[in-house]
């Protein structure tokens, strides 16, 4: 779903204006519309207003960006790169497992997915009725509510997988007053709660939506079996992601690398993307990530690059390592549509006056050829406004999923995970002689790199190292076991909120 600016600027005045009410209803007989001041109560009073403020929940989806990036650069799968060790220096941390609780990219996801939290529960808290104590109904306001309860899901999916247990609140927007006597809710707890959006999400949301982007009972579906894999809850998990798989509402994309074009998005593969748009171009280099541009993209690019009519330069930023290059076999048609070599792409087009400057840090030789900055697909800013969407939940993840839940299930059906896993092979290879037949143990190793190859540099690669326990010996002597499982919560939250630090930070 493009969100047009128009819907976006109100949705900040409206923001802007909620933040000035806390003091008012101490005063009993003072009434602010009689300074002609807008209140909420002014609001939620027409379907109209419900739907521009549901819009509303989902334009933080698209400040929270740099999840992505981060769930490869703490891994075996790409470095920071950058201009030098000073350049990104959050990233750098990530990458060099020195990550401090100062880091802009942590205290930005924070932030960003906690104003999701908070504009859901804002129209949670008044789905009965409005501020004003009136009902509101209208057709289409239960599927509404669908897409507010999954949208809250994803927002504490994010946050119990990046910092572990966190503050959990659900029955109203929070004031600044409440955020001084937050404290973190056990993992358990918030799993609990993302269980319960995405349980009433599924119940009301249509199969399909008219307007691309929007989310769909399959999304939920899919997220919802996504997280009982989180929580090694394989036989919930199982059954889930089936009901995605039998639904016949998605199907593999022919050729792998159509999936990240233009002409990809909101493909027949797409379970759940989330949209940028730059039909309004964005300026604030002061909240690079908060246009409705992917600042991401940018990040990937190649410096310094000129001569060729597809790619646009960028600042070099996660960039995929040889390991993850060689771990393709011969004859992967996801490897070239994953990692890009320069020089060999330079070689390769000699009618082109190709040039560009080596990475200057970290270089690898490599790019994210997943998402490189594309000529024409940015306005104003030009850094800020990519228009390109993450894949969020694609189809092969979904079977992917399902493999290993069928693998690790109480009754495992090694059959059925085999068929679903040899679907993404055969896609990738175009034929059937790269079957895996294995069992056991070596079925599921399989499936776990194949989730490696398959969705590199989209941002699992760190959460499924995490979840599945592998990440100690996987990534070596620097992941320490018992600390960097999470990252840590910012020092902001910590001395605002007086929240607990994780352990070892």
């Amino acid at each position: 779903m493009k969100i047009s600016m128009k819907k976006y600027l109100k949705m900040l005045a409206l923001v802007a204006f909620f933040g000035s009410l806390n003091a008012c209803t101490k005063f009993v007989d003072y009434n602010p519309q009689e300074e002609f001041k807008t209140t909420d109560q002014d609001y939620l009073k027409s379907e109209s207003d419900y739907r521009t403020m549901e819009i509303s929940c989902y334009t933080p989806l698209q400040w929270i960006n740099q999840v992505v990036p981060i769930g490869d650069i703490a891994t075996d799968n790409s470095v920071a790169g950058g201009e030098n060790a000073s350049d990104v220096i959050p990233l750098q941390q990530i990458d060099d497992y020195t990550t401090t609780p100062v880091n802009g990219q942590l205290t930005e996801i924070w932030q960003s997915a906690y104003e999701g939290v908070n504009r859901a529960n804002y129209l949670i808290q008044y789905k009965a009725t409005n501020p004003a104590g009136d009902k509101i109904d209208f057709a289409g306001k239960d599927a509404l509510y669908g897409e507010v309860n999954f949208l809250r899901a994803y927002y504490y999916f994010t946050l119990v997988k990046m910092f572990g247990d966190v503050p959990l609140f659900t029955d109203k927007r929070l004031s600044l007053t409440d955020s001084k006597s937050l404290k973190r809710a056990p993992k358990a707890d918030v799993y609990k709660q993302i269980e319960a959006d995405l349980t009433a999400a599924i119940a009301v949301l249509p199969p399909s939506q008219i307007q691309k982007g929007r989310i769909t009972k399959h999304a939920a579906q899919a997220l919802l079996g996504k997280v009982y894999l989180y929580q090694n809850k394989f036989d919930a998990a199982a059954t889930m992601l089936d009901n995605v798989i039998n639904a016949n509402a998605f199907s593999l994309v022919q050729n792998f690398g159509n999936i990240f074009l233009l002409s990809g998005e909101n493909g027949s593969e797409s379970v759940f993307e989330i949209q940028y748009s730059n039909a309004s171009p964005y300026y604030n280099w002061g909240g690079a990530t908060r246009g409705q541009g992917n600042y991401a993209i940018q990040q990937c690019g190649i410096r310094g690059l000129s001569g060729t009519s597809d790619y646009a330069p960028g600042w070099s930023t996660n960039l995929p390592t040889k390991d993850l290059a060689n771990a393709y076999a011969a004859g992967d048609q996801r490897k070239n549509v994953t990692v890009l070599d320069i020089d060999a792409y330079k070689t390769a087009n000699p009618q082109f006056n190709i040039s560009y400057q080596v990475a200057p840090y970290k270089n690898t030789g490599l790019y994210n050829q997943k998402y490189l900055p594309r000529k024409g697909q940015t306005s104003g800013q030009v850094e800020l406004n990519y228009l390109n969407n993450f894949r969020i939940i694609r189809y092969s993840d979904v079977l992917l999923m399902a493999a290993e839940a069928f693998t690790k299930g109480t009754t495992a059906n090694e059959t059925k995970a085999k068929t679903y896993l040899n679907l993404v092979r055969r896609r990738a290879f175009l034929d059937n002689a790269h079957d895996i037949t294995s069992t056991g143990t070596a079925l599921y190793d399989a499936i776990l790199a194949e989730r490696r190859l398959e969705l590199a540099m989209e941002g699992e690669r760190f959460f499924d190292l995490v979840r599945t326990g592998k990440a100690a010996s996987v990534l070596g002597a620097n992941f320490k076991v018992g600390k960097h499982e999470v990252f840590p919560i910012p020092q902001t939250e910590v001395e605002i909120s007086g929240l607990t630090q994780n352990p070892g930070y």
